[in-house]
């Protein structure tokens, strides 16, 4: 077995799993599940009719770069939503099986290493003065606390994780500014995720510009994870490859994003998204994904096509969102003291002091004493430097129905006396 299975770490919600193991729900109440981003909302009609409609087609193999008619409307969706003047459907974008197994096969990809680069494990600290610059592995920068997907990718791929503390000191994405110089030198891939999951931060054109630069100045690829894109309150976000654009940089050199209908449409289990961007890092991935055997069945691809063909489910969807983050803002504002995020479905939510601002011991309380699921902040993070910046919040994902909603809302206030 690859010895690097040993050093993955459990998943945030088995870690979840063993903290309640031994703990009661309250029995009065109903199971309410906010612990997992797993879309509530109905899936549209019309896409499964498609589905439905197309399901003989299973009897053939699909192509690993998919039909063009969806790489095609892909292209479309991105050159309206990102005003972006043309996208290659041929060689610039990629249909995968969700963007998870997207993510993770993106950095075995493009991880490359020489004899000497094999890592020996995790760190957060430069690179100690004895060992050659030559001998350090590859590094992969990521946010902190973060989609467990990317740290798990790294370390198969022999690559060094490092984490970049997200806090509200510098607005929840991350100070790339005090990253050391000799960690953008052995850096090969940074991952963004914008919107940001948990925190629900959006990156900026002039956050986008400064990491444009970095990527220039240190030759890494930038990993844009924008599955939440389409889940925003006030003005839609800005992505990378419209960052991209608007700097004059149409090649889109060293940049790909991620895309899904998972939380756009509501289709989790379509298993559907997509990588989008430099044709020169795409046409090799094609390549290896051809050898890993990752292709989207045809009737998944041609219902993905009446999805991205469509914004009036979109907008729907996101309403419905809207609807509830308003009524947790009215009604728990004050009570927990909650920050509305830029987008996303998320709220990173800061432990109440009458909990010691202990995580653990709030998502205890939730679910024993009301039977409500969510997320303890710690298990989305790992410690730096004796500090882990997820410690001390909760996350909570607002995929339960309106009426779910209210009555989360009423057990939480009476949960905190209120």
């Amino acid at each position: 077995m690859n010895h690097n299975l040993t050093t993955l770490h459990p998943y945030p919600f088995a870690k979840m799993a063993t903290l309640l193991a031994n703990s009661t729900p309250a029995h009065n109440h109903s199971e309410i599940k906010l612990g997992i981003g797993e879309p509530k909302h109905e899936p549209p009609a019309f896409v499964l009719d498609v589905l439905r409609e197309n399901l003989d087609k299973i009897g053939q193999y699909p192509t690993t770069n998919g039909l063009f008619e969806l790489r095609q409307t892909i292209a479309h969706w991105l050159e309206k939503r990102f005003f972006l003047n043309h996208l290659d459907p041929h060689s610039q974008v990629l249909p995968v099986m969700g963007t998870r197994e997207a993510i993770f096969s993106l950095v075995q990809a493009v991880i490359n290493h020489t004899p000497t680069e094999l890592s020996e494990g995790i760190s957060n600290q430069p690179a100690s003065k004895k060992t050659p610059e030559s001998a350090q592995p590859p590094t992969v920068v990521m946010p902190n606390p973060f989609y467990q997907i990317y740290e798990g990718a790294a370390i198969l791929a022999q690559a060094t994780p490092y984490f970049m503390p997200c806090t509200i000191d510098n607005d929840f994405k991350g100070n790339y500014r005090a990253v050391p110089k000799d960690v953008w030198t052995r850096t090969q891939l940074l991952f963004v995720c914008s919107p940001n999951n948990p925190t629900g931060s959006v990156m900026t054109m002039d956050d986008w510009e400064y990491l444009l630069r970095l990527s220039d100045q240190y030759s890494f690829i930038i990993a844009s994870d924008e599955c939440y894109s389409e889940l925003y309150f006030d003005s839609a976000p800005i992505g990378l490859l419209q960052a991209c654009a608007a700097l004059g940089r149409h090649d889109f050199k060293n940049c790909v994003v991620f895309h899904s209908l998972s939380k756009r449409s509501n289709l989790p289990g379509l298993r559907s998204g997509f990588v989008a961007g430099d044709a020169n890092i795409l046409q090799p991935y094609l390549q290896y994904r051809t050898y890993q055997g990752c292709a989207m069945p045809i009737p998944h691809q041609l219902a993905s096509i009446a999805a991205w063909e469509d914004e009036k489910h979109v907008a729907h969807n996101r309403a419905l969102y809207q609807e509830k983050f308003a009524l947790w803002m009215s009604e728990l504002g004050e009570l927990l003291d909650l920050r509305m995020p830029e987008a996303g479905f998320y709220f990173w939510i800061k432990v109440p002091e009458q909990f010691d601002g202990d995580d653990e011991i709030f998502v205890k309380a939730l679910y024993e004493q009301a039977n409500i699921h969510a997320l303890a902040g710690r298990y989305l993070s790992r410690e730096v430097n004796g500090e882990n910046p997820g410690q001390g919040y909760v996350r909570i994902a607002l995929v339960a129905s309106v009426e779910e909603s209210r009555e989360a809302i009423s057990r939480i206030r009476q949960l905190l006396g209120a």
